[in-house]
């Protein structure tokens, strides 16, 4: 008996709700390659929760906004940083190294 023909057979058993797939193709398709975004991730060398943990610590403060900006071919975390004498002020790490610019 063909796979089509059990496909519908177990259809008609199954009842009307039932949804059978049926596929020409191999089960084992290649996947597709990774999103952008995830290759600029998997590249740099320090995540942004790293440098805000790293930030957080070397300041003794807390970040209250985490940004990312790409300059000259450089990617850069630009953090935001409140201490409890109420001080904010910015600074920027590069995502390659974790060094402080």
């Amino acid at each position: 008996m063909s796979l089509q023909r059990l496909s519908v057979l177990a259809a008609l058993l199954l009842g009307p709700g039932a949804v059978v797939a049926y596929s020409e193709q191999p089960a084992s398709a290649p996947s597709p390659p990774p999103a952008p975004a995830a290759v600029v991730l998997a590249a740099a060398g320090v995540s942004m929760e790293q440098a805000v943990k790293m930030a957080e610590q070397h300041f003794h403060a807390r970040v209250v906004k985490a940004e990312t900006e790409h300059a000259n071919g450089r990617t850069v975390y630009v953090l935001r940083l409140l201490n409890d004498a109420g001080r904010v002020w910015t600074v920027r790490v590069d995502a390659a190294n974790g060094e402080l610019l």
